[in-house]
């Protein structure tokens, strides 16, 4: 998977091509909670149902990586691959869901989506990226809209351990993108996706035995849920955001993946029957605006002007 600079890219039409991957991605990754619902709710425990996950999407990638013998050519990053893609998809989930033992899901679905801002930093600091005008004003109108959606976090007692693993959780995802731009560097999508599946795979089967086994014991409806998650929440869904990733790179990557929980929002309300409020709606216009605002500025991008 080669890694090509956005801004020499600018005025590149792939640009159009790669932005429509992340968002695709994005809405991906944000059908997960509404599916975790529905195989919790057919007797999934989060951890055999994650397991599972993992496992199918794993295999069905080597498959689409042309078999073994692809997977396997990466030697020499096999090993990173394994334990920081695949340990680090597992370790994300279970720092951001342990705080939900200290505090409320908006509490953290606020401080959790702060990444972009983290990965804008980064980029920043290594010099990877520069933040211009056009990127700062996305990232704002995005943190609004989240701010919207969820709800700012109040003056009232916040767990500090929570806030902590929370705040935690955001800043390991901000590292993972570009570490797993990296590590994917001259890569098919597919085998990256394939090696960081498989890690995460063996981490939560293990868990799963570690707590008495992998369950298979659910309904139907449990296992269709699994079975979408791992085609479209995980294949699909990896495979799309590191194409559009390697192009558009982590900065942009970051913001117009925070569609994300409006997308949740949306699919809960079309499938749940859960209320959408006028928040929720006020905020996806304004991450909306922030995924125009990025568009519209590629163009302008070729010689970016920093903040």
């Amino acid at each position: 998977m080669a890694t090509n600079p956005p801004d020499s890219d600018a005025r590149s039409p792939h640009l159009t091509r790669a932005s429509a991957l992340v968002l695709f991605s994005a809405c991906c990754f944000g059908s997960i909670p509404i599916l975790t619902t529905l195989a919790t709710g057919g007797g999934a425990g989060l951890v055999d149902l994650l397991a599972w996950r993992y496992l199918i999407a794993a295999v069905l990638l080597v498959v689409v990586s042309g078999g073994l013998a692809q997977v396997k050519r990466p030697v020499a990053r096999a090993m990173p691959l394994l334990v920081l893609a695949g340990g680090g998809q597992a370790a994300i989930a279970f720092v951001s869901l342990s705080a939900l033992r200290y505090i409320p899901a908006a509490m953290l679905t606020f401080l959790f989506y702060t990444y972009p801002a983290w990965v804008a930093v980064i980029s920043a600091v290594r010099g990877s990226e520069r933040i211009t005008r056009g990127r700062a004003v996305a990232l704002a109108l995005s943190l609004v809209g989240i701010a919207l959606m969820v709800g700012v976090p109040g003056a009232g007692h916040l767990h500090p351990l929570g806030v902590l693993l929370a705040l935690a959780s955001a800043l390991m995802y901000a590292a993972y993108i570009p570490m797993i731009d990296y590590l994917g560097r001259d890569l098919p999508p597919a085998v990256t996706s394939t090696y960081a599946s498989g890690g995460a795979a063996l981490i939560l089967v293990a868990a799963a035995l570690v707590e008495g086994g992998l369950g298979v014991r659910f309904t139907p409806l449990a296992w269709g849920a699994i079975g979408t998650m791992a085609v479209v929440s995980t294949v699909l869904a990896f495979i799309a955001f590191l194409r559009g990733l390697a192009v558009i790179g982590p900065v942009r990557t970051a913001i117009m993946s925070t569609i994300e929980p409006f997308w949740t929002a949306l699919l809960g309300g079309l499938v749940l029957r859960q209320a959408l409020g006028p928040r929720t709606l006020l905020g996806g216009v304004c991450i909306a605006a922030a995924v125009v605002l990025l568009q519209l500025g590629h163009g302008r991008e070729a010689a970016p002007e920093p903040i």
